[in-house]
Parts: C-alpha cells; structure tokens; sequence
C-alpha cells in the first residue's frame, strides 16, 4: 500500500518539477488576478505541508530547514520574489524530500503520531494517513498550479 503512495507522490512532485523547467521566474513569482499566491509558493508549500504532516505529526525532526517550513507553510503568502536559486533548490527538495521519507519509513522510524483533523475535517492518526492526505492536498496544489498556467 505504502509503495502506491510514494508512487503518487513521486509522479506529483514530477508535474510539479515540470512547471520550474518551462516557465521563468517571472512567470513562477507573479501572482495571478483572483489569487493570493503563485506558482512557485504552491511547489514549495506541498513540500512544507508533508514535512509538516509526516515528521512534525510523528514527532521527528523534519529533513527540510524549518525556516522554508515557515516560509510555505499553511496560512503564508509569497513574501518576495523567488530567485532562480532558490527555485533550483526547491526543485532538488521536492524529490529529495520524498527520498529521505521514504528510507526513514524504512527504517520504521514512524512509530508515534498526533492526531490532527485537516481544515477539511478528516482526522489523520498515523503517519499513513498523514501520507495519503499529502497525496489529496498535493493535488488540490497541482490543481492550483496548472490554473494558474494560463495565467501568467
């Protein structure tokens, strides 16, 4: 069940990584009409949000700098533009993120959990779910992106 997951998630963050190749930052920073965010702070939050939803909820440090947690995650906004290295960065995290979760679930390191009920009102109570309401958020986030495709 577990690999399913991760596979969803992988092909995601795929998408995702397609959209820092083939729009510039200009394009990845504006913030379309009717929008409170852009392209990129949805690429960067999916990556807060699971960091949030797995590590934190577990009780583990989370394997990305919690500053970018701060930066991403629910309830934020782009604070400034994002540099062409700082896009290089969160594209090398999407997938380094999903690495790293995937040996520590290995590992079994994934042992305890806080519950947490989603602003969507579904109760998570282990680290499985966490992961397959990433997987939910993740799209409603792809969702946002490709809306905004035509946008800017």
């Amino acid at each position: 069940m577990m690999q399913w997951t991760f596979d969803i998630l992988e092909k995601n963050r795929k998408l995702m990584a397609s959209f820092l190749d083939n729009f510039s930052v200009a394009q990845l920073n504006r913030i379309p009409e009717g929008f409170n965010n852009n392209m990129i702070w949805n690429i960067a939050h999916v990556i807060a949000t699971q960091q949030l939803l797995t590590y934190k909820l577990s009780g583990i440090e989370m394997t990305v700098d919690s500053n970018f947690v701060k930066r991403y995650k629910k309830g934020t906004q782009p604070e400034n533009l994002v540099s062409v290295d700082a896009i290089a960065a969160i594209k090398s995290m999407l997938f380094s993120s999903v690495e790293q979760t995937k040996i520590d679930y290995a590992k079994d390191i994934f042992q305890t959990f806080e519950l947490y009920t989603t602003s969507t009102g579904s109760t998570l109570r282990s680290f499985e779910d966490a992961m397959a309401f990433n997987n939910f958020h993740e799209g409603i986030h792809l969702g946002y992106v490709l809306a905004m495709k035509k946008l800017v």
